[in-house]
């Protein structure tokens, strides 16, 4: 599924533009970044839109969905993961288990922290994780 959205070019450079959107509802619902009012996006864009013109840009739900597991899912199974690990090695040392149950999940917190660094950067680089400019509405 692909999910369109309404915006306007504010700079293009080469086939990407920089385009201001207003947020839907799932951004004002969630609360996560700062401001729920616009939005700046890159897209592809293909259709050779100017900077002031009215555009519609679509965005696949799966690429969504992906980044939201990542941000949101993958440090909490993490840090379970990680306590579950430190009390395995705290049984297997003969130590109290809740020490190395918190350290493990921190450890564990801290390299999700990191993978989705690397994510990030990945997913600005990828072609089909960008939005495209489907046409020009004004």
């Amino acid at each position: 599924m692909k999910k369109e959205t309404e915006g306007v070019v504010i700079q293009t450079i080469g086939n990407i533009a920089k385009v201001k959107a207003n947020r839907h509802g799932d951004c004002k619902n969630c609360g996560a970044c700062p401001g729920d009012k616009a939005m700046v996006v890159d897209a592809i864009n293909t259709i050779g839109a100017k900077p002031g013109q009215h555009v519609s840009f679509e965005i696949k739900e799966v690429n969504m969905l992906k980044a939201a597991f990542v941000v949101y899912i993958l440090p909490l199974v993490s840090v379970f993961i990680g306590a579950v690990i430190g009390g395995f090695i705290a049984e297997k040392s003969g130590h109290g288990s809740v020490p190395f149950q918190v350290v493990g999940g921190i450890l564990a917190f801290i390299v999700s922290i990191i993978y989705i660094k690397f994510f990030d950067k990945a997913a600005n680089k990828d072609e089909n994780m960008k939005p495209i400019i489907t046409r020009i509405l004004s």
